[in-house]
């Protein structure tokens, strides 16, 4: 097992968590349920199917389908969420299960093969395909408060017009080999 390359997940993984959360934070109880259109999802919806996804995905990761028999996916888009503290409430549910799964890796349940609907996948494999899927849906999330805040929106990241500015600060200081972070994003 690569110790550095779970570090690294959990940093990205929080990341993206760190994203959604500056974002639903913007937003008002009613933004976080609006939709552009009928085919779209709310904030609330996305937040319900990555509850959904992460409670089937890592809850007995190492040693049950992580497509659960339990979770109804179809559910995960009619929104049943009512309110900011239930939405806050299921974000944070599967976060904790997520990064739970992930403190439970060690040595010697590396080499598990991990089914996600009865196909295995190496944990790597298993973790990288969660990796790729939730930001996704974090970017989703972000642009969807970006729309509902239009000029009220606060950047998340470097703000338009500041680029050269960060390099420079960037540039003007010694090289040096750092662990990746996003010292960038507002605290």
């Amino acid at each position: 097992m690569n110790q550095e390359y779970i570090d690294s997940v959990r940093k990205q993984f929080e990341y993206y968590k760190m994203l959604g959360e500056k974002t639903i934070a913007q937003l008002d109880d009613e933004q976080l349920f609006w939709k552009y259109n009928e085919e779209s999802n709310s904030i609330a919806t996305i937040v319900t199917h990555l509850w959904g996804n992460m409670l089937s995905r890592w809850t007995d990761f190492l040693t049950t389908d992580g497509e659960k028999e339990s979770r109804n996916r179809e559910a995960e888009f009619d929104n049943d969420i009512r309110d900011r503290m239930e939405l806050l409430a299921k974000w944070n549910e599967g976060w904790t299960c997520l990064f739970n799964a992930l403190d439970f890796l060690n040595a010697s349940n590396w080499d598990t093969i991990i089914y996600i609907r009865n196909q295995g996948h190496s944990v790597m494999e298993a973790v990288n395909r969660q990796l790729a899927h939730y930001p996704y849906h974090v970017g989703q999330i972000v642009f969807i408060g970006k729309m509902a805040l239009d000029e009220k929106w606060s950047s998340l990241s470097i703000p338009r017009g500041r680029s050269q500015g960060y390099n420079s600060e960037k540039f003007s200081q010694p090289k040096a080999r750092t662990h990746f972070t996003h010292e960038y994003i507002k605290k």
